[in-house]
């Protein structure tokens, strides 16, 4: 497995107790997911660390990306694929520092602006959003849309910024295909997951549905 790969499909791990993450990555797994980012709020660093180590071990069954968001120590100490960083973490030049070359390490974005100074920390994939109104982040940025993700995507085209952008905020499964054809390299969502009624079931559906994309 190139571990530098960036996946088209992203599936982000969401609740309030560390069963719940380690039960959705395990669906989500045996859907056929190959990158899972495990996003937790307000846990101590203790819970987070055993709940990134039982993460990794199921991801490391299936032969899954695992990205941690947010945290570059849990990251390197349970020997996660990467991290994803948001607006106001750690630069992912720093992170670079810490972490080394072969670590994925993604970014936020939510103007060019924001893809403009990404660009010069040389991130390996941007975290794009949200493309509509999302109940699942807190300190939500501007919706941006369509309109919006074109906007940008044209502002990159032309300064011949070539980064794989991945769609975030509120996707549902019938804008997946319409985002990809449209320049998006892929999505990251998590209540279309999270909320379904058989996640392997779900992810499995998307997934197939990704393959059969022409772009």
């Amino acid at each position: 497995m190139n571990n530098k790969i960036i996946e088209r499909f992203h599936f982000i791990t969401d609740g309030v107790e560390p069963g719940a993450h380690i039960s959705q990555i395990t669906g989500a797994c045996e859907g056929g997911c190959k990158w899972v980012q495990l996003r937790v709020k307000d846990f101590d660093n203790q819970t987070w660390l055993n709940t990134a180590i039982k993460a990794k071990n199921i991801t490391g069954k299936y032969n899954a990306k695992l990205i941690i968001n947010d945290n570059v120590e849990i990251t390197r100490e349970v020997g996660a694929a990467g991290t994803h960083l948001g607006k106001t973490d750690m630069s992912i030049r720093k992170a670079r520092d810490i972490l080394g070359e072969s670590f994925i390490i993604g970014g936020t974005a939510n103007t060019f602006k924001d893809i403009i100074t990404l660009y010069y920390d040389a991130p390996d994939y941007i975290g794009l959003g949200p493309y509509r109104f999302t109940t699942t982040k807190k300190k939500l940025s501007p919706v941006l849309g369509m309109n919006g993700f074109l906007s940008i995507l044209t502002g990159m085209k032309e300064n011949n910024i070539n980064i794989p952008v991945i769609a975030i905020g509120g996707i549902k499964e019938d804008d997946i295909s319409y985002l990809i054809n449209n320049g998006l390299h892929g999505v990251a969502v998590s209540s279309l997951i999270v909320n379904a009624e058989d996640i392997t079931v779900k992810t499995r559906a998307i997934l197939d549905n990704i393959k059969n994309i022409k772009t």
